[in-house]
């Protein structure tokens, strides 16, 4: 068990390490190109990118809009962005958005006092947002779950399923 904890700590560890290094390797290129000078704006503004300032909303009603989210959440500090994702197909709401502030103590007042808490008659979720990798998304964008089509041709579960 310890053996597990310690590489999934490591993993997580090398993770950062890799995406702070690529971040900073790509900011440095981009502007040594642009400016011969030290690019230290531009150093700051990246790792300003990484701080928790973004926030996931969950279990969003499908009523919701941007505009809404933002008023939900602009008294606890000035919102730069307030999001909604829709289905690309559709056009309706996935249910969940993001919410990004200037400042990380705004986002962090908002995540503890929005938490659990009724927005257009349904109790969202509230918690710091991942970053997500630039690269290609694993697998086939979400699958049916156990109760959906498996490549073999049966409907049920997939791996030990009965299937029909």
């Amino acid at each position: 068990m310890k053996f597990l904890e310690y590489t999934n700590y490591s993993a997580i560890k090398m993770a950062f390490c890799n995406r702070f290094g690529s971040l900073v390797r790509q900011t440095i290129s981009q502007n040594s190109a642009a400016n011969a000078g030290v690019p230290v704006a531009s150093m700051l503004n990246t790792i300003r990118c990484m701080s928790s300032s973004k926030l996931f909303v969950g279990g969003l009603s499908w009523g919701t809009d941007d505009q809404s989210l933002r008023d939900a959440f602009c008294s606890f500090g000035d919102v730069t962005e307030a999001r909604v994702i829709t289905d690309r197909d559709t056009g309706k709401s996935r249910g969940f958005g993001f919410v990004n502030f200037s400042s990380e103590d705004a986002a962090s007042t908002a995540m503890s006092s929005m938490d659990g808490q009724e927005l257009n008659g349904r109790n969202i979720r509230v918690s710091y947002a991942n970053d997500r990798s630039a690269g290609p998304r694993s697998g086939y964008g979400g699958g049916l779950g156990s109760g959906g089509f498996r490549e073999d041709g049966g409907f049920g579960s997939g791996a030990g399923g009965s299937g029909f």
